[in-house]
C-alpha cells in the first residue's frame, strides 16, 4: 500500500472554465433529463453499513450498491450509453441515419457493456475491442446486446489504440472513457453521465448525513472526476475530502500525482480489480483530478476477495452487497486508512466521519463471482 497527499491540491480554488469543460452541474442537469426517461431507470441502493463503520472506527459507512444499474450491474450504464445518445443527438444534427452509424471502443468489460447496450437501445452498430484478460462470459455479455466483438491479445492501452486506429480507417465513432490528444468531447460526456451517481447519492441521505469523506476507484480516472467535479461546483472547499484508490499494479493516477504531470503506471497492470487495469490517464479527468483530489493511494489485489464476502454476508444488521472485484476498492482503502493512525490524521478521518463509498460493479461475471464468494449471487440478491 502506498498513501500521498496531494501536493497539487488547492481547496480554496473556484471552480472555472476549465473544470466546467469536463464536467458541469449545468450539463449534469440534461444528462439527469436524458438518462431518468429511460425504461428501468431508478436510483441506486444506498446502504449504511453500521457495523463495517463501527469496526473501522467511524460514524457512518454509507455504499452506493450499482449491481442493478439498467440490469448491466455497473455504474458505467449511466456513462457510455449516455455518450451514444449523445453521439446519435450529433449525427442526427447531420442528418446520419442511426442504422448505418457505428460506435466502437475498447473495454475491460464494464464501459464496452454500456455502449453496445446503448447502441442496441438506440439503434446504431457497435464493434467492442477487449484485451487478452478479460473472459469469455463478459464477452458473452457485451455480444448478447449485438455488438461484435474483438479480442486482443495485449492488454487495455493497447486496444484503445486499436479501437482508434480501426474508427479512423471505417469511419467509426469512438466512445471511449478515456481521452487523448484531440479526444475531449465524448469521454466528457461519459464522465457527466456518472455524475448521476454521484447525486443521487447525496439525495438519499439528509444533509446533517452527508459523507466528509469519499473513497473512489482510480482507473483512468474518469469516474473520480466525475464525482470531485460535481461536489466541487456544488459545495466548493466543503465538499467532502476525496482519495482515489488504485491497484497497485495499475497506479497511473497514483504516478501522475507525485510527478505533478500525467504518467503511466509503474506497474505490470496484473489485477484481480479487472476493470482498474489502466495504464494511462485520462489527460481531460487530470484537469479535475491534479487540483481537486485530496489524497491518493495503491493498495494490493489479497484484500479484495475478503471483502467481497464481507459484504455478501452482510455481517450483524448490515445488508448484504453484491460487489464485484473492482467494487471493493474504496473500502480496501478506507479500511487501510482507517488502521493507520498516522494516515487518519492525514485524511482528518475519526469516530464522527461519515464515509460514501461506490460499490461500482456487481457479478458482472457470475462464475467468477461464486468462485470468489462461494455462493450465486442470486441467492444474496433474493435475500436483499
Amino acid at each position: 500500500m502506498t498513501f500521498l497527499i496531494n501536493q497539487n491540491l488547492d481547496r480554496e480554488r473556484t471552480y472555472g472554465d476549465t473544470e466546467r469543460s469536463v464536467v458541469s452541474l449545468s450539463e449534469y442537469e440534461r444528462a439527469k433529463a436524458e438518462i431518468e426517461c429511460w425504461d428501468g431507470y431508478c436510483p441506486s441502493q444506498l446502504y449504511s453499513l453500521a457495523t463495517i463503520a463501527e469496526e473501522l472506527g467511524v460514524q457512518k459507512v454509507f455504499v452506493k450498491d450499482e449491481s442493478t444499474r439498467f440490469g448491466l450491474a455497473s455504474f458505467k450504464a449511466l456513462g457510455g450509453s449516455y455518450a451514444v445518445s449523445k453521439v446519435l443527438e450529433r449525427g442526427s444534427a447531420r442528418d446520419v441515419d442511426a442504422k448505418s452509424f457505428t460506435v466502437v471502443c475498447a473495454t475491460d468489460g464494464n464501459h464496452g457493456r454500456s455502449v453496445a447496450w446503448g447502441a442496441q437501445k438506440f439503434g446504431c452498430n457497435c464493434v467492442i475491442y477487449v484485451p487478452a484478460h478479460v473472459t469469455e462470459r463478459r464477452v458473452q455479455e457485451i455480444a448478447s446486446f449485438g455488438a461484435k466483438v474483438v479480442r486482443l491479445e495485449g492488454n487495455y492501452d493497447e486496444a484503445v489504440e486499436r479501437a482508434a486506429d480501426d474508427a479512423e480507417a471505417n469511419g467509426w465513432e469512438v466512445v471511449s472513457d478515456t481521452s487523448y490528444e484531440g479526444y475531449q468531447e465524448i469521454p466528457s460526456w461519459v464522465m457527466q453521465g456518472y455524475t448521476l451517481m454521484v447525486e443521487e447519492a447525496f439525495s438519499q441521505l439528509p444533509e446533517s448525513e452527508w459523507p466528509t469523506h469519499i473513497f473512489i476507484q482510480g482507473g483512468v480516472g474518469g469516474l473520480a472526476a466525475a464525482v470531485c467535479g460535481h461536489l466541487w461546483e456544488s459545495y466548493g472547499s466543503d465538499r467532502a475530502i476525496i482519495t482515489v484508490v488504485e491497484p497497485v499494479e495499475a497506479d497511473c493516477l497514483y504516478q501522475s500525482a507525485v510527478a505533478g504531470v500525467p504518467a503511466s503506471a509503474s506497474g505490470t497492470l496484473e489485477t484481480i480489480m479487472g476493470g482498474l487495469s489502466c495504464g494511462e490517464i485520462s489527460s481531460l479527468a487530470w484537469k479535475i483530478l491534479s487540483p481537486g483530489i485530496d489524497a491518493f493511494m495503491t493498495v494490493s489485489d489479497d484484500r479484495v476477495a475478503p471483502w467481497m464476502r464481507r459484504l455478501a454476508e452482510g455481517r450483524g444488521d448490515d445488508s448484504p452487497v453484491v460487489a464485484g472485484e473492482s467494487g471493493v476498492t474504496g473500502l480496501i482503502g478506507l479500511e487501510a486508512v482507517s488502521q493507520d493512525g498516522e494516515l487518519r490524521e492525514q485524511l482528518q478521518l475519526c469516530d464522527t466521519s461519515r464515509i460514501l463509498v461506490f460499490s461500482t460493479e456487481g457479478a458482472t461475471d457470475p462464475e467468477t463471482y461464486k468462485d470468489i464468494v462461494g455462493q450465486d449471487f442470486e441467492s444474496i440478491a433474493t435475500a436483499l
